[in-house]
């Protein structure tokens, strides 16, 4: 049994969280659907993953990241980007190849490089180098730390206990943001993968945190002492979330059942704060799908990105 059964996700009273995190919640869930509403309108190339129904996690972690951290990310990594940045024309631009794009154009959807965050589409990489990382600030930048997302399917990727090891060992500073929403492309977690993660990270004598609540303020309450501890001391913490994937893995690549989905869906924070602040919620929820439209039909009428790799090799 691999995904924890004592989570049970939002089980306590919904609370809307405060308007900059909601309005930053709503802008994230806005771009996915209007990705996923433009490779409808076949306006994109190629495929996307979006983090719906996980938007709040990288809301909740980023306020307790500093900009000298290191961020690595993943193929699901949209909300990690716009949490840390708040650039959707940015990413919109480099997913559709336009002016203005992030990485020239270059990177799409899943690979991106910008200051001190990268994404990659390997999830079983992010690990081992976000822990070369982490020991080089350990030695050069005392206090910053790597934070790596990765996904319960990662955990399945041999290099992710050489990265836990060697991070237990020399006492790195890496937190490990595990986003576990049950299923791993088209696998249920409970099909791929044995033991528990916190077992796991047990077994390298890392301390494991399970969160699975979506109430972003009492996430960060919980997690603010356990974060400030791995840049005062120096050591990995594994954080694991208890979290849900509303939409397919990719596009059009969901096996579970309609039913399966429905349920999650009735207890997606969107549902609940809904709920919880009708009049806010929607005042809020309006003006992100406003700001993303606009976002949107800007950056579609920009002209095509140009490479221009010597600029690159200098950067």
């Amino acid at each position: 049994m691999t995904r924890p059964a004592t989570a049970d996700p939002d089980a306590s009273p919904a609370r809307a969280p405060d308007d900059a995190d909601l309005s930053l919640m709503l802008m994230i869930r806005a771009f996915e659907l209007k990705l996923l509403d433009l490779y409808g309108r076949g306006l994109l190339n190629g495929t996307t993953h979006t983090c719906l129904g996980q938007e709040y996690i990288p809301v909740a972690i980023e306020a307790l990241l500093d900009p000298r951290d290191h961020v690595f990310s993943n193929h699901r990594g949209h909300g990690h980007y716009l949490a840390r940045f708040r650039d959707p024309a940015g990413l919109l631009a480099e997913i559709m190849g336009r002016e203005g794009a992030v990485c020239a154009g270059v990177g799409g959807s899943q690979h991106i490089r910008r200051d001190r965050f990268l994404s990659t589409g390997v999830q079983g990489e992010s690990l081992p180098v976000a822990t070369g990382v982490a020991l080089h600030l350990k030695r050069a930048e005392p206090g910053r730390l790597a934070c790596v997302y990765v996904g319960d399917g990662t955990f399945g990727e041999g290099a992710v206990y050489e990265a836990l090891n060697i991070a237990s060992l020399w006492a790195l500073p890496l937190l490990v943001v595990v986003e576990n929403n049950g299923i791993a492309q088209s696998t249920p977690t409970s099909r791929h993968l044995a033991g528990s993660i916190a077992g796991r990270a047990a077994a390298f004598g890392i301390d494991h945190h399970l969160v699975g609540t979506s109430d972003v303020a009492e996430i960060r309450r919980t997690l603010e002492p356990l974060v400030a501890r791995v840049r005062s001391r120096s050591t990995p913490l594994v954080v694991e979330f208890v979290t849900r994937r509303l939409g397919p893995h990719s596009k059009g690549d969901d096996t579970r059942p309609a039913q399966a989905v429905q349920a999650l869906r009735e207890q997606d924070w969107y549902a609940r704060c809904a709920a919880a602040c009708p009049g806010r919620f929607r005042r809020l929820d309006a003006e992100a799908r406003a700001h993303i439209d606009a976002v949107a039909a800007e950056v579609t009428a920009r002209g095509q990105s140009q490479w221009e790799a010597a600029r690159w090799e200098r950067s």
